[in-house]
């Protein structure tokens, strides 16, 4: 067994000490006593402290064996236990934007023993979930919709009379997307009582980038008003006759000592009372923040200050993104446990460096997701050609437009679920002006531990149907390194290049190309043209062996170019009896039934089998686990694809059975 670690101490934002944890070395008798939040309100401070060290000790053992994400909640740890100390959940509602950071929220609930299992198969989700608790909200984990979520809660709640708070805990990183600001405007002017909690760690994934990160970095690096408002009560104290008046004259005058001290004067404009900023490690300050907030009786920002990472020291190590979603890691380095591979979003960050060295008019764009993206390594090397603009796909999308209309070629590089957001933006503002701008969507299709809202299957359906908007699905490094430089040399419109999460399958070379098809392979007559769509391209080959066994010929085609239809598709598809599309996405209004379409327009009667992702919220779980409930590996596509022949080709069989005697 490994040796626990030595205790170490680093210092807390308040400058007290904080004990470092190992994951391995502390007794967890505490934290094995807290069931639901009421056991939290007994606690004193020392065993507050003790069960904070434990909480995390618990969360590096548990999330090291599973991975998930770290960083986030090792830095919540003590503004956790304060929300559930000063507010009644379930009957005061505590939503978590970006619900990431809801792993101790879900601890302190009573769902400790779900964390062996983490975003496996039958175990707890990584995001607040409606079907674990009741503790449990909001669902959607994409950032910056909380407030909106917060706001009409407490309209209902006005509406319906009833006496209950709302308390809406939002990152920074969140409060650089724009929907923020819509609900921000519509809070103040209801009046209603909803405290927002602003947790303040300077990063998103990466640090927290803009405007208004400057401005929240000036409230960190001076004091607080109520703090300076202390020290001048402290000492006027002391001072007989002259010091409480003087006191008071100062309460008289602080907004302009807010003004001159922490310029929060953003918030308060808005008509929003703003407390802090406060220490997010300091239990105490933070109850303290939080009693005023909830007995102010209308919307009310605590500023809480905290460190992602916070606690454990290879997090607070990693620049890049303090651990925020490793996976399974060694707990004294912080390592991965799993053997390196050549990752797809590697290799698009290669490509679209080489690609800068060669044109000048390449420019790259992300949403606060520099490092997971790729775009981190162009940013590197020509920082004064790559753009973080923060949670904001719809502004990422219409800068992108900007960009090409200022002559450049822009690389857009997101995540598929997060396009989702800037639908409008792409159609609008890039297609409907034919500007050549290129969407790299990484995590497309089923990307497995996340669950349902984070899965990029939407992408080929949702935008399929923008005009003159062209969509490559890379199957291997070489198509992928292929595709992006044909996607950048598209001058009259949009382009999106999509591939899964996780390593690079080997390299499946063409055996034939028809136009600009890829033939994968062919085996015997005309009977079956099977579509592999991106990464299918290797269970394709593979389900087309099973089904040539049973006698049918089979021909697998890579389109390359997905949508639109390739007209050669449709030309081949003509001389077949039978077409079957396997693709990682959803079926509905996906590349099979686009296909589908082609040939009815064209006139041609082969049927077309789609194959894919069924509509439908699909639980979190391994890919591999995923992939197989939907139907989708080389055995299940062999044997749909053999029945569907047999039903529309018996015939067929029928003779190759005779010839066999």
């Amino acid at each position: 067994m490994r040796a626990p670690l030595e205790w170490m101490l680093m210092s807390s934002p308040s400058g007290t000490d904080s004990t470092q944890v190992t994951g391995e070395h502390r007794d967890h008798g505490l934290l094995a006593r807290i069931t639901c939040p009421a056991d939290l309100r007994g606690l004193g401070p020392q065993d507050l402290a003790l069960l904070s060290a434990q909480i995390r000790d618990f969360l590096v053992a548990k999330v090291s064996r599973t991975g998930g994400h770290l960083g986030p909640n090792l830095g919540v740890v003590e503004l956790t236990l304060a929300l559930h100390r000063v507010f009644d959940s379930p009957a005061d509602r505590l939503l978590f934007d970006t619900g990431h950071q809801a792993y101790v929220h879900k601890i302190v609930t009573g769902r400790q023993a779900g964390f062996d299992l983490l975003r496996q198969r039958g175990g707890l989700t990584g995001y607040p979930n409606q079907g674990e608790s009741e503790h449990d909200v909001i669902e959607n984990s994409h950032a910056s919709t909380a407030l909106s979520y917060a706001d009409g809660m407490a309209k209902a709640f006005a509406v319906r009379g009833e006496k209950r708070h709302v308390v809406a805990v939002v990152g920074d990183g969140a409060l650089t997307g724009g929907m923020c600001w819509e609900a921000l405007n519509n809070i103040a002017t209801s009046g209603n009582p909803l405290v927002i909690v602003v947790n303040d760690n300077g990063r998103s994934y990466a640090p927290t980038i803009g405007g208004l990160a400057d401005h929240l970095g000036t409230l960190r690096l001076n004091p607080g008003y109520e703090k300076v408002l202390d020290l001048v009560k402290e000492a006027l104290g002391r001072t007989p006759l002259v010091g409480p008046p003087l006191f008071e004259a100062l309460h008289a005058v602080k907004k302009g000592i807010k003004d001159a001290v922490a310029p929060q004067a953003m918030f308060e404009d808005l008509g929003i009372k703003y407390i802090g900023p406060v220490d997010g490690h300091d239990i105490a300050a933070v109850e303290s923040a939080l009693r005023r907030a909830k007995g102010y009786g209308g919307p009310v920002i605590v500023h809480a200050v905290t460190r992602k990472g916070y606690g454990y020291r290879p997090a607070e190590d990693d620049e890049a993104d303090c651990l925020h979603g490793p996976g399974a890691f060694d707990i004294v380095t912080g390592r991965a446990t799993a053997p390196p591979s050549l990752k797809w979003t590697s290799v698009f960050a290669d490509e679209l460096v080489a690609l800068a060295d060669e044109r000048t008019d390449i420019v790259g764009i992300t949403a606060a997701m520099a490092e997971p993206t790729g775009i981190a390594k162009l940013m590197r090397k020509y920082p004064a050609r790559a753009f973080d603009v923060g949670i904001a796909e719809q502004h990422a999308a219409t800068c992108a437009a900007g960009l090409a209309l200022g002559g450049l070629h822009p690389v857009v590089a997101v995540y598929a679920t997060f396009l989702n957001r800037a639908f409008d933006q792409v159609l609008l503002d890039v297609a409907m002006h034919r500007l050549p701008v290129t969407f790299v969507l990484d995590r497309a299709g089923i990307t497995g531990p996340d669950g349902p809202s984070h899965y990029g299957i939407w992408d080929m359906s949702i935008f399929g149907v923008v005009p003159g908007l062209r969509i490559a699905a890379p199957r291997d490094a070489a198509t992928l390194r292929a595709e992006l430089r044909e996607a950048v040399e598209v001058t009259d419109g949009p382009t999106i290049v999509r591939f899964p999460t996780g390593s690079v399958p080997p390299d499946l070379p063409a055996v034939d190309r028809i136009g600009g098809l890829d033939v994968l392979s062919r085996t015997g007559a005309k009977d079956v043209l099977l579509v592999a769509v991106g990464a299918f391209g290797h269970l394709a080959v593979d389900a087309a062996a099973r089904v040539a066994e049973q006698g049918y010929g089979v021909t697998v085609v890579d389109p390359c170019w997905v949508r639109p239809v390739p007209a050669e598709l449709v030309a081949l598809a003509a001389g077949y009896r039978l077409v079957v599309s396997v693709e990682d996405g959803i079926r509905t209004g996906g590349v099979g039934d686009a296909i589908a379409a082609a040939l009815r327009e064209a006139g041609i009667a082969t049927p077309v089998r789609n194959l894919g992702v069924a509509p439908g919220w699909h639980p979190h779980g391994s890919r591999g686990e995923i992939l197989a409930e939907l139907g989708l590996t080389a055995q299940d596509v062999a044997r749909q694809t053999v029945e569907a022949a047999s039903r529309l080709l018996g015939e067929v069989r029928d003779d190759w059975l005779a010839a066999r005697g």
